[in-house]
């Protein structure tokens, strides 16, 4: 905490003037795009801030800032996606979901963690289905097999059954969870009905997803500090 809390300030701050300002999503601008997307620059700032030796030495870390940097671009698309640019987000977000689960990678295996998130995205799929028509049909289905992917890694990656769990781990696994429960959300209340506070649930779970997964970032600055001290 007292190493990393202080390069998270300024996006607190910027989070703090999202919802403040709370701008109407009935007039997109620029500015809006800005306002939305600052809490994101401010993590890209946080990652950058561990040094650029540290994200080109370590893949997970710059997988991490690329998904960052991709979501930042995917919440300016969804600020016009009342004009036509929902699915421009939507492959922007699904890119994102690549990069972290490449970031989290494939070790432990954690079939187990696999099968009950294929269980969980397909029962959330399945509940949408009657709702979707055209492109989203399948559109929607690969997204999900993506984020329900992008989940299976972080919860594998944390491995609290045997005991090898790590605050950056934990981190990882919550900020997933989060990211599925905005998602989740956000397609509730634009196939299905409308979703009471629906504005705010997206974007404090969104917001706290990334932050999450951008401080699993610092795992591996973890292990060499300790390997030093050793």
């Amino acid at each position: 905490v007292k190493s990393e809390g202080p390069k998270l300030v300024p996006f607190f701050k910027a989070t703090c003037v999202y919802f403040v300002l709370w701008l109407p999503t009935s007039s997109p601008s620029w500015f809006s795009a800005l306002i939305k997307c600052l809490p994101i620059f401010c993590l890209w700032v946080f990652l950058l801030a561990h040094g650029i030796n540290f994200l080109v030495s370590h893949r997970s870390a710059s997988r991490i800032l690329a998904g960052l940097i991709f979501s930042a671009v995917g919440d300016a698309f969804l600020i016009w996606q009342e004009q036509g640019y929902f699915i421009h987000g939507l492959l922007m977000f699904a890119i994102t979901h690549i990069l972290y689960s490449s970031a989290f990678g494939m070790k432990p295996l954690d079939l187990k963690a696999g099968l009950l998130m294929g269980l969980v995205s397909s029962s959330c799929y399945a509940f949408l289905y009657s709702y979707l028509s055209g492109p989203f049909t399948y559109l929607v289905a690969v997204y999900i097999a993506l984020i329900g992917f992008m989940g299976w890694r972080a919860v594998a990656g944390m491995q609290l059954c045997n005991d090898l769990w790590t605050w950056t781990k934990l981190s990882a696994c919550i900020g997933a969870m989060l990211f599925m429960v905005s998602d989740l959300t956000i397609a509730l209340n634009k196939f299905c009905f409308p979703v009471p506070y629906s504005r705010f649930i997206i974007m404090a779970t969104y917001y706290a997803a990334q932050m999450l997964i951008a401080l699993s970032a610092v795992e591996s600055r973890d292990e060499e500090d300790f390997r030093k001290r050793s």
